[in-house]
């Protein structure tokens, strides 16, 4: 399994936490350039990066229309839990406070909703609910800055990925 990235974000849809992991990449440029060239389409490894902001509020536009998208076709009963593409597997879990969390990773992986909800109950809410220093609000966008939650993010993150 291989994890490209992840992000938290608050009832107020903006985004407080956010971490990309950046896979090994074998491939020379050259060859890379030739592919584009050959069928016009410029492949993912080419193409720009997005900026940080303009990525998650991708991730969470994305999100959110499916979201809806599943609420009226499947009713009130039905949940988005994750969604694949050619690229790549989007996982997503919401608390009962509507914090939302996102994952992505390779298409292979199964659903990691359980993860997520490990990773805010046991990691989110320890290291930040429950900080006295952190803000119980993320007003303009500040986001989650904590030490031992980074740090325990890495280890659960590592542990998940050689099981």
């Amino acid at each position: 399994m291989v994890v490209y990235s992840f992000y938290i974000f608050d009832r107020h849809t903006e985004c407080i936490y956010s971490k990309r992991w950046t896979p090994s990449t074998t491939s020379n440029n050259k060859a890379v350039k030739s592919n584009a060239l050959s069928n016009g389409n410029i492949p993912p490894a080419a193409r720009k990066a997005l900026s940080k902001e303009d990525d998650a509020k991708l991730i969470f536009g994305t999100v959110f229309s499916l979201k809806r998208m599943v609420r009226q076709l499947g009713g009130e009963d039905d949940s988005f839990l994750s969604y694949r593409t050619g690229e790549y597997k989007l996982h997503y879990y919401e608390t009962p406070t509507n914090i939302k969390f996102v994952m992505l990773t390779d298409t292979k992986t199964n659903n990691l909703r359980i993860v997520l909800h490990q990773i805010w109950a046991n990691l989110y809410v320890e290291f930040v609910v429950k900080n006295p220093l952190s803000p119980a609000e993320h007003p303009g966008g500040v986001g989650v800055s904590n030490e031992l939650f980074e740090l325990g993010l890495e280890s659960f993150i590592s542990q998940v990925l050689t099981a």
